[in-house]
């Protein structure tokens, strides 16, 4: 049996057009002005290191923090790191900052620092920028991951994050436990393996150009699926679940999510 049913979003929602390329990153975007924990004495400073390129590069971002990776036409990697610590006085997360410590041996980013007690505390946010063909593993705890306009073999994964991949290319998997997921594809079609992540708590928002190639499955559980393309299904019809060849069909792009909506927006 042959089903043809066409799902139209609910809203139109106004998002820019995605380059049909990769672009060259250089803006170096993050500071310390949007710091803040209530009343404690903070202190914030920007590190930055850079090493030559190997193809591969692996973030730990530790307990709390963030990481931002970037592709630009570059053969070295700059890694500049965002530390913050805070306490009951200016010089005591002064201090308990200067025993942070940023590592970048072995194309490995990661920090270490002392235990603090519960009214003081540390992090490390990244902002990397990469080679655009790097393969990558992303980890992080209490932060999000933005990966834009890289090209390699791609895994993440983040626990109470939400997840920004832009313009990416090759094979590239992961989750967030908490987080949604908002993802912009550019081109006619993906260029690799496939593209498979989840959240189980938090929306996906699937964004492409109108001419794009796909083929396209959606899935979740306690939530809605909304799209503004024209679906035509093969078989039996489930409410939470799509599968479905978009434009001449091609690689398999598969995003799920447990506890949230999927929307499906062109671009």
């Amino acid at each position: 049996m042959r089903l043809a049913v066409t799902f139209l979003a609910a809203a139109t929602i106004a998002i820019s057009v995605a380059p049909a390329q990769m672009q060259d990153n250089r803006d170096k975007k993050m500071t310390c002005e949007n710091g803040g924990s209530g009343d404690r004495a903070r202190y914030c400073e920007i590190r930055e290191q850079s090493f030559a390129g190997t193809g591969r590069l692996s973030v730990d971002a530790g307990r709390n923090g963030g990481a931002t990776v970037k592709g630009w036409l570059q053969n070295d990697v700059l890694v500049r790191a965002r530390v913050e610590a805070w306490g009951d006085t200016n010089s005591e997360a002064s201090s308990l900052a200067g025993q942070v410590h940023v590592e970048t041996a072995g194309a490995q980013v990661t920090a270490t620092g002392p235990e603090s007690p519960n009214q003081s505390g540390w992090s490390v946010s990244y902002e990397i920028f990469v080679p655009q063909n790097t393969n990558l593993n992303l980890k992080t705890h209490n932060g999000g991951i933005t990966i834009s306009d890289v090209r390699g073999q791609i895994e993440f994964s983040a626990t109470n994050g939400g997840v920004h991949l832009n313009r990416l290319a090759g094979e590239v998997s992961g989750t967030t436990v908490n987080g949604g997921l908002q993802i912009v594809l550019a081109g006619n079609n993906w260029e690799g393996r496939q593209l498979e992540v989840s959240t189980r708590n938090g929306g996906v928002n699937l964004s492409m150009p109108e001419s794009y190639s796909a083929h396209i499955r959606t899935e979740t559980v306690n939530g809605g699926i909304q799209s503004d393309f024209p679906v035509t299904v093969h078989g039996n019809l489930r409410p939470r679940n799509l599968e479905f060849d978009l434009g001449s069909g091609g690689p398999l792009i598969h995003v799920s999510t447990r506890n949230g909506g999927v929307r499906l927006h062109r671009l």
